[in-house]
């Protein structure tokens, strides 16, 4: 029997924060604790780091320093994205364009917006989890005001067209959002590349902390402010700056970035070699995602006759940490809805397990992961009803 260890392979729901970051981060919670809205030297001080990050989110998307705001995280981001252009396009149109398997924070904010009158397309994906551009395209009526399509998905890694689809809307003059929250550090992101006018991220999955993300809104765009209250943000998103948090930000993403080649190259080769392992040595199984056009670090598969939340449970009993999907929907019994619209059944989407890596993980994480879980799945396999028993 493999030695027991600790290891944790749930980087797409949080990172741990880089220790540059927390060294970062610690002066703006003691000495350099000032308001960034005050006048004094003390606020000065923290108003120049604020801006400082400012300037590193910008650098690493490509972006101008002034199209950059601060959020509480990748779902404020999206929402601001989403219901702000919606709020600014009333008199153009109701009509909004997203896919079938984005993350909960931008189709529950297209859900309530439905329940306002707007009407929202949700567009199909193949097997793969892929949109196909020319669905947008045949989607836009003369009412679409915005489209919305992730960069890449959250549970199966899968990477969108997002430069077509950004070309497509561009081609009839309509925002195009893109939620980048799992793409930063895991390949290059530049907003004019991706025709992205709105593009949302999140710290805490790049090294930084949690509680902490920015939406880039590019100059020109119309969209309603997210937060009445204070003039911050250039008066678009009010409320006290989380100073320590975007300082993290700031240096997280520029980590991030810098140590992506050769961190993107390691952690794929060690994606190839679970993926190898699991589908050559465990049958009835099934890779989720698309095989190549994927996250560097994702690890989606679907294991026939069992259940994920008993797969996680009995692979944290053995030290290791991993997923079903979304880190937002592991309380949930309804099975992914991503991986129902790439068209597995209900059944088999049960029986999925989500390991990430991260640049921690290790060759010798990936041998215990390849030698202990053969063996959870064939116990569970054993006391399985829905394979009779046998």
């Amino acid at each position: 029997m493999e030695q027991r260890r600790s290891v944790y392979m749930d980087h797409a729901a949080t990172t741990t924060v880089r220790p540059e970051v927390v060294e970062a981060m610690l002066p703006y919670f003691s000495e350099r604790f000032g308001n960034p809205s005050s006048l004094y030297a003390l606020a000065r001080e923290a108003k120049g780091a604020v801006e400082e990050a400012r300037e590193a989110v910008a650098a690493a998307i490509g972006a101008r320093p002034e199209e950059v705001y601060f959020t509480s995280g990748g779902t404020e981001a999206d929402n601001w994205a989403v219901k702000g252009v919606v709020a600014a396009s009333r008199k153009k149109g109701d009509h909004i364009i997203t896919s079938a398997i984005e993350h909960h924070a931008v189709l529950h904010p297209c859900q309530a917006l439905e329940k306002q009158g707007y009407r929202v397309t949700y567009l199909p994906v193949d097997e793969f989890g892929r949109v196909e551009p020319g669905d947008v395209e045949d989607a836009i009526t003369d009412e679409t005001i915005l489209v919305s399509v992730m960069a890449a998905n959250n549970e199966i890694g899968t990477i969108q067209p997002v430069a077509e689809i950004g070309r497509v809307a561009h081609d009839h003059n309509i925002p195009f959002h893109t939620d980048a929250v799992q793409a930063i550090g895991a390949y290059p992101v530049d907003v004019d590349a991706m025709g992205a006018d709105l593009l949302a991220l999140s710290a805490h999955k790049f090294g930084g902390p949690k509680g902490t993300g920015a939406l880039y809104i590019r100059r020109g765009t119309r969209i309603g402010t997210f937060m009445d209250g204070g003039g911050q943000e250039r008066g678009r998103r009010a409320g006290t700056e989380n100073v320590p948090g975007i300082v993290g930000l700031g240096r997280a993403i520029d980590l991030a970035v810098s140590r992506m080649p050769q961190n993107s190259a390691r952690i794929a080769a060690m994606r190839d070699r679970l993926i190898r392992g699991i589908l050559d040595g465990i049958p009835n199984t099934r890779l989720n995602g698309h095989p190549t056009e994927r996250l560097a670090n994702n690890v989606n598969v679907s294991f026939r006759y069992v259940e994920g939340e008993s797969i996680l449970l009995s692979l944290d009993a053995l030290g290791i940490s991993a997923s079903t999907g979304s880190a937002c929907t592991s309380a949930s019994l309804e099975p992914s809805h991503v991986l129902t619209a790439c068209g597995l059944p209900p059944e088999h989407a049960h029986g999925s397990l989500r390991l990430t890596l991260g640049p921690e993980n290790t060759d010798a994480d990936v041998d215990y992961v390849l030698a202990v879980l053969p063996g959870v799945i064939a116990r569970l396999r054993e006391m399985s009803p829905l394979r009779g028993g046998t």
